[in-house]
């Protein structure tokens, strides 16, 4: 496997998460916003030139749209308390907690035996890769 390869594998495991996710308002957001609000939920307490630079997405865009999160109660910012011009994004309390909730009702099985047309002992077998595979990656320095 190559990079592109890997590149368009997780691809095609967002579109099957997306629609392993209970519908809501996330999956109505433009790409570029649920780019902005996956970065802080997977890196709370970075500021907005971090999110920027990781997003590739100009900072007047990331700044309208953390402000827009924070207005809708998704996002959390304060004054970084070490450089007084920086601003820290975190989710909002209890945020990551209520998606993971609400994302929990469903399991991945059906959605992935629909887009590979397999059997439940062959999606249990990929599940459980996909499950060691994010448990690997969930320590990992990316």
């Amino acid at each position: 496997m190559n990079g592109l390869e890997l590149f368009l594998l997780g691809h095609k495991l967002i579109r099957i998460g997306q629609d392993a996710i209970p519908r809501s308002g996330f999956h109505t957001l433009p790409t570029s916003a649920r780019t902005i609000l996956v970065d802080v939920f997977e890196h709370p307490g970075s500021s907005i030139r971090e999110i920027t630079e990781r997003t590739g997405f100009p900072q007047s865009l990331v700044s309208s749209s953390v402000a827009r999160f924070r207005e809708h109660g998704v996002m959390a910012t304060e004054t970084d308390p070490a450089d007084r011009r920086r601003t820290l994004v975190h989710p909002a309390p209890g945020v990551p907690e209520e998606g993971r909730r609400q994302a929990g009702t469903m399991t991945v099985d059906g959605v992935l035996a629909k887009a590979l047309g397999a059997e439940p002992e062959e999606v249990a077998e990929i599940v459980a890769v996909l499950d060691s595979l994010a448990r690997r990656l969930s320590n990992a320095p990316i």
